[in-house]
């Protein structure tokens, strides 16, 4: 099980209160792990990813055991901590302004 942790709007949206657990098939990455959250919470399709591309949205970023893993390729595999469910994946929004 792979947890995932949603900014509180887009756990709002997706009528969740806690950290999402989910099952990925295969090797894990962001790809799988996003394509697996969308399937589960349809809702959120579009709003982490575009919808045509499946790129990150600008002013989204992802975290794991302490490392921004943004600008990581999509394919990568996951930090083995959170492919075994030991930390959090985490979606954070991100803020610009100056």
């Amino acid at each position: 099980m792979i947890r995932i942790v949603l900014p509180a709007h887009l756990r709002k949206l997706a009528g969740v209160h806690t950290e999402i657990e989910l099952e990925v098939e295969g090797r894990a990455t962001q790809r799988s792990l996003l394509d697996a959250l969308e399937a589960r919470y349809p809702m959120l399709c579009g709003t982490i990813r575009d919808q045509t591309t499946h790129r990150r949205r600008p002013f989204v970023r992802f975290f794991a055991c302490e490392e921004d893993l943004s600008h990581e390729p999509s394919d990568a595999p996951l930090p083995e901590a959170v492919a075994r469910g030991q930390e959090p994946f985490l979606i954070i929004g991100a803020m610009a302004g100056g």
